[in-house]
C-alpha cells in the first residue's frame, strides 16, 4: 500500500488577499477552485507546476476574526533557486518575519500568520539522504 503527498490545507481569511500573496511571494499559480452555490465555502488548490503537491487554501464564510495559530510550529518549506532573489523580493514585501543566518534560512510571514520557511535549491529537507540526520549519523544509531 503506497502513500503519496496530495496536498496541505491552511483557511484564510481573505482568499483574494492570499492568493495574491502567494503568487507574488512564491510565483503559485490556482490549478482548482470550488465554489459551491450556497457560497458557505471556497477552496483554491495551487500548485508550483513541477510536482503533485498542492497548497489548499479554505475560506470559511462564516468564520470571524482570525485564525487561532497555535504556537506555529507547523509549516511549509520551499526551497528557491535563486535565493538571493527570492529574499530580497521578500525583504521588498516586508513579510521575512525571521532569518536563521546560521542555517542559511527564512521564513516569510502570509497574510493570515502562517509561517513559510525558504531554503536554496538543494538543500530542502526532503532533499537529504535517507536514513540519515543533519548532524550526520544515522537515524538507527
Amino acid at each position: 500500500m503506497g502513500y503519496r503527498f496530495d496536498h496541505f490545507n491552511i483557511n484564510v481569511s481573505d482568499m483574494a488577499r492570499s492568493v495574491a500573496f502567494y503568487e507574488r511571494a512564491l510565483g503559485l499559480k490556482v490549478a482548482r477552485e470550488v465554489k459551491p452555490d450556497d457560497g458557505y465555502f471556497a477552496l483554491a488548490f495551487l500548485t508550483d507546476g513541477e510536482g503533485a503537491f498542492r497548497l489548499e487554501l479554505t475560506w470559511l464564510r462564516d468564520h470571524e476574526g482570525a485564525y487561532e495559530l497555535g504556537e506555529n510550529e507547523s509549516h511549509l518549506c520551499l526551497t528557491a533557486e535563486d535565493f538571493a532573489a527570492a529574499k530580497a523580493r521578500h525583504a521588498e514585501m516586508g513579510c521575512v518575519c525571521f532569518e536563521n543566518h546560521a542555517m542559511g534560512l527564512y521564513f516569510i510571514e502570509d497574510p493570515d500568520g502562517y509561517w513559510i520557511e525558504i531554503v536554496p535549491a538543494g538543500r530542502g529537507r526532503g532533499q537529504e539522504k535517507e536514513g540519515r540526520r543533519e548532524s550526520g549519523t544515522t537515524l538507527d544509531g
